[in-house]
């Protein structure tokens, strides 16, 4: 396919999407099963008319995943509530930790004696395919700032914290590979990957993201009262960041992540504090009134004026990689190796470990049930992919992983995307039922 072809398929793509969004939102199936399905059709196993090679566009493919992940990241973050609240954080973290821990254990397992890789090789795998996606999940994500729900919460934190998480255990399986220094008994890896690289990332954030709200909150508000670029703003200061982060050898993940979380939170504060008068000088009557503007609209903040042009740029970048990804694959590329290798990681490894994960954490069994399903794989698990391979990773074991982990891509979005709306709607008439559930 030629730029001028490549234009008209993009374009004539979108104008389908955006004029059947109704009709999309009332259907079985998700955006994303149809791009998949645009990239099959004009791909290498239906017509052929174009074929995107992983491995000769490794560079390529890690850049597009990286930005789109970032950017993905960043809206997460944003729409975390406020204020922060550990005891609400408590499961996703545990998610994020433990849960990342086991999967990547189960699934190194399962490849050492089922599917015969090396131990690294095995880490590495699972490594790729333990994070859940911040791309592709939209559905089962918080919608908006002010979206309260526990499920969407938790899934949505889940993926924001371990795109961070499991960049340890990716230098762990490359170190086993050979192709990263661990140290002796793995104590450089214990300090730089995992102690250093991710407090660091998490610091950076935070101050960088709590410096920007009150820098923002200052000019708005001050005696020249300037106007701010919001959207520059934000991916200044994400692209600041992850820069940052990378320079000192932490995880740009997790930075970028919450940088978006302290900014949101800093400027909820700031206007918290706005509203509501200080201590010493509130009586029955002030408080009555900052009772009565409690619902007024928000002020204008840099991560709310920032929210719709992140979310927008994600569903570009996912348009072209969901097309790109069925633009990869052949009709001899479902083995069956590659996809009982995806059905044990949805079926058994992702349940198992949210359920060990979160014992004692208080969370329901039907919340944890829906959580171990909706463990979405998708652009995340792509660019560890594309950084191993851009890292050394040799050819064939290279070749191998891209065929497995393509069929989990294609598969989660696949099944995952069936099973979203049905499974979402159940969920919540459930819900409506319990009593103090939501109103219908």
């Amino acid at each position: 396919m030629n730029n001028a072809q490549w234009f008209m398929l993009v374009g004539g793509l979108l104008l389908l999407i955006g004029l059947t969004v109704s009709a999309l939102k009332r259907s079985a199936v998700t955006s994303p099963i149809i791009y998949l399905a645009v990239g099959v059709l004009f791909g290498p196993s239906m017509l052929n008319l174009f074929h995107f090679n992983p491995l000769k566009q490794s560079a390529l493919l890690e850049i597009l995943t990286e930005v789109a992940v970032l950017i993905s990241l960043f809206s997460a973050g944003i729409k975390m509530p406020a204020p922060f609240k550990l005891e609400r954080w408590r499961t996703p973290i545990l998610l994020a930790t433990v849960s990342m821990t086991l999967t990547v254990a189960m699934v190194a397992a399962f490849a050492w004696y089922v599917l015969g890789l090396p131990l690294g090789a095995g880490i590495l795998l699972g490594a790729i395919v333990a994070p859940t996606d911040p791309v592709l999940a939209s559905d089962v994500q918080l919608r908006h700032t002010t979206d309260n729900d526990q499920l969407r919460f938790t899934l949505t934190c889940e993926a924001g914290m371990n795109d961070g998480s499991a960049f340890p255990f990716v230098m762990l399986g490359m170190g086993l590979l050979g192709l990263h220094g661990l140290g002796e008994f793995g104590s450089v890896w214990l300090l730089r990957d995992v102690l250093w690289a991710t407090v660091a990332g998490i610091g950076v954030g935070v101050l960088a993201g709590s410096a920007l709200a009150h820098l923002g909150w200052k000019l708005r508000r001050g005696p020249s009262r300037h106007e701010l670029m919001d959207d520059f703003l934000g991916l200044g200061l994400m692209a600041a960041v992850y820069g940052v982060s990378v320079m000192i050898s932490s995880w740009g993940f997790l930075a970028v992540f919450f940088s978006a979380v302290a900014l949101r939170q800093t400027e909820s504060r700031l206007a918290r504090m706005a509203l509501i008068p200080a201590p010493e000088h509130t009586t029955t009557a002030t408080a009555a009134v900052a009772a009565a503007h409690s619902d007024l609209p928000a002020v204008e903040t840099v991560s709310e004026g920032s929210l719709v042009f992140k979310e927008h740029l994600g569903r570009l970048s996912e348009v072209l990689l969901v097309i790109l990804i069925g633009g990869t694959l052949f009709v001899d590329s479902w083995s069956w190796r590659a996809v009982g290798f995806a059905l044990f990681l949805f079926l058994v490894a992702r349940p198992v470990s949210v359920y060990a994960g979160l014992i004692g954490s208080g969370s329901s069994w039907r919340v944890r049930g829906m959580t171990g399903w909706f463990g979405v794989r998708g652009i995340g698990s792509l660019y560890y992919l594309m950084y191993a391979i851009q890292h050394g990773l040799p050819q064939a074991l290279s070749l191998e992983l891209i065929q497995i982990t393509l069929i989990v891509v294609t598969l989660s979005i696949l099944l995952h995307g069936i099973s979203v709306k049905p499974l979402m709607a159940r969920f919540w008439r459930h819900k409506r039922q319990l009593p103090g559930g939501p109103p219908p």
